[in-house]
C-alpha cells in the first residue's frame, strides 16, 4: 500500500492537500477548527470525498468562524442537514458546533486552541493525546484524533522524510 506522499501526485484534490496543507503547522483558529471537522466528517468515509467537500463546508460552516460556529443555533443544524455540499451526519454537525464552544472557551484559558495544543504539547503520545481529545471534544476517537494532530503538524507521521513536502515543513520548525 502506498504511503499518502506516493498516492497524492497527480490526484488533483490530494496533491493540493498533501503539498500545501496536510503536516503544516498553523495557529489559525478557524484552520484548526476545519481540520478537526473535516477529520470527524471522514469518519466512514473516503478522505477524497472530504476534500470534494472542502470548499463546501467551509462555505456552510462560515468559513468556520469559532465563534458564529459556537452560536449555531437548531435553526443552523437543520439547515446544514438540508445542505448537499456536506456530510450530512447529525451527530457529525452537533459535534462541530459543541467543539467549537470548547475551542472559543479556550481562549479564557489558554489564550486559544493553539495555546491549549501547546500546554498539552509536553512529549505525550498518541494514546494520551486520544484520552484528552474524548474527554475535551465529541466524536474524537484514536483515527480522528491522530490525522488531526498529523495535520497540523502536532505529531509526526504526515510525510516520510523523502518527500520534498518533509523538508519544506522541517524548515518551517
Amino acid at each position: 500500500m502506498p504511503t499518502y506522499c506516493e498516492y497524492a501526485p497527480g490526484r488533483p484534490f490530494h496533491e493540493r492537500y498533501h503539498d500545501e496543507v496536510y503536516g503544516f503547522p498553523t495557529r489559525d483558529e478557524s484552520a484548526l477548527l476545519e481540520r478537526l471537522v473535516m477529520e470527524i466528517n471522514q469518519a466512514g468515509l473516503s478522505w477524497e470525498l472530504i476534500l470534494k467537500r472542502q470548499a463546501g463546508m467551509h462555505a456552510a460552516y462560515d468559513g468556520f468562524d469559532v465563534d458564529t460556529v459556537a452560536d449555531y443555533g437548531e435553526d443552523d443544524v437543520a439547515r446544514l442537514l438540508a445542505d448537499a455540499r456536506i456530510i450530512r451526519n447529525k451527530l457529525k454537525v452537533r459535534a462541530a458546533i459543541h467543539n467549537a464552544g470548547v475551542i472559543r472557551g479556550f481562549r479564557e484559558t489558554h489564550g486559544g486552541f493553539a495555546g491549549w495544543l501547546d500546554a498539552h504539547d509536553d512529549g505525550r503520545d498518541k494514546a494520551s493525546w486520544v484520552t484528552l481529545f474524548k474527554t475535551t471534544f465529541k466524536f474524537t476517537g484514536g483515527e480522528i484524533t491522530g490525522e488531526f494532530l498529523m495535520s497540523v503538524g502536532r505529531i509526526p507521521g504526515a510525510h516520510h522524510e523523502g518527500c520534498p513536502v518533509f523538508a519544506r515543513i522541517a524548515a518551517l520548525r
